[in-house]
């Protein structure tokens, strides 16, 4: 059934998911061989649909991934605007960081993602945190020469 779950939600079929989900309520906080949740799969892949029939079963939504990442890391890479702001709506929390003690804001500066850096920010995204390198977010958007991004993460 694990399987399953993971290959409907890459694929994107949501009728297999809400049906897999609304049977097995349990699997909602499974993890695959990457240690991806339902949650992290379905947000990586821009699934707004899966995301929120996965929400409403109260998913962890602050699980990471074997990196380490949360669904809210890997929406701010992907540009994923509108699922960064469902997941903080239900709690993500905003400076987590992972193995690299990166955080979402990080990684919304260094993917030039200035909607996603600006909703973090409001919602307390830690501008002064530094990554393993020693990098805030506002270095990383420096490097990019992302100007919109920088005048949000001054200091």
């Amino acid at each position: 059934m694990n399987d399953k779950l993971f290959d409907a939600i890459r694929s994107g079929d949501f009728e297999m998911v809400k049906a897999i989900i609304t049977a097995h309520p349990e699997l909602v906080n499974i993890k695959d061989q990457r240690g991806s949740t339902p949650l992290l799969l379905s947000t990586y892949y821009g699934n707004l649909d899966i995301t929120e029939a996965l929400l409403k079963h109260s998913p962890d939504v602050n699980a990471k991934d074997g990196s380490g990442n949360t669904a809210l890391m890997g929406v701010c890479f992907k540009g994923y605007a509108v699922i960064a702001k469902l997941l903080i709506e239900h709690k993500a929390n905003v400076n987590a960081v992972n193995h690299n003690n990166a955080t979402a804001l990080i990684y919304a500066a260094t993917f030039a993602q200035a909607e996603i850096a600006q909703l973090l920010v409001e919602n307390g995204a830690d501008i002064t945190h530094k990554d393993d390198k020693g990098n805030t977010a506002f270095d990383h958007a420096k490097m990019q020469g992302a100007s919109k991004l920088m005048e949000i993460l001054e200091a």
